[in-house]
């Protein structure tokens, strides 16, 4: 029998053992372009072993809900990180490590003004994107080794349909 998972607020504090949460944040702040840009500097590291950083645009299908969680996915040679365009709120699952396989996940609700960005071996569950089909700014690597390892569960995790 599946798992019922609670959707958790994305934030700072919750999300720092998997990464890091993009948004705007006062206290990087810094104005440039002679007063007419405000820089939120340095809100993430990527994370690549080699060379290999790339920028991609990734355009998510809604989700139906309840959404059952039957993998997790790493990547063992660099971060990813997902910024949204569309201003949607969207899902994002992790799990810490045991053993070389996925825990328990845990679910956070992401703002449309929130990004975040898993750090290299951290489990986490494919893009989840909410009512609409959404685009999103993804900064990850791409090198010929296989950056890329799934983990399926025995046993599935639903997520009810989350209210922003």
């Amino acid at each position: 029998m599946a798992k019922h998972l609670p959707v958790k607020p994305l934030t700072k504090a919750a999300f720092a053992p998997f990464g890091d949460v993009i948004e705007a944040d006062a206290a990087t702040m810094r104005l440039i372009n002679n007063g007419t840009t405000e820089r939120f500097h340095r809100l993430a590291m990527v994370e690549t072993e080699g060379e290999g950083a790339i920028i991609s645009l990734f355009r998510g299908q809604p989700r139906q809900f309840p959404y059952a969680i039957h993998m997790m996915e790493r990547h063992p040679f660099g971060s990813q990180s997902f910024s949204p365009l569309s201003g949607r709120p969207f899902l994002v699952a992790v799990a810490e490590d045991v053993g070389g396989r996925p825990g328990a996940p845990q679910v956070f609700l992401a703002r449309g003004d929130q990004g975040v960005n898993y750090r290299r071996n951290v489990w986490h569950h494919p893009l989840m994107v909410i009512g609409s089909p959404s685009d999103f700014l993804v900064v990850d690597r791409d090198r010929p080794e296989n950056n890329l390892e799934e983990s399926f569960y025995d046993t599935p995790y639903l997520i009810s349909e989350p209210s922003p």
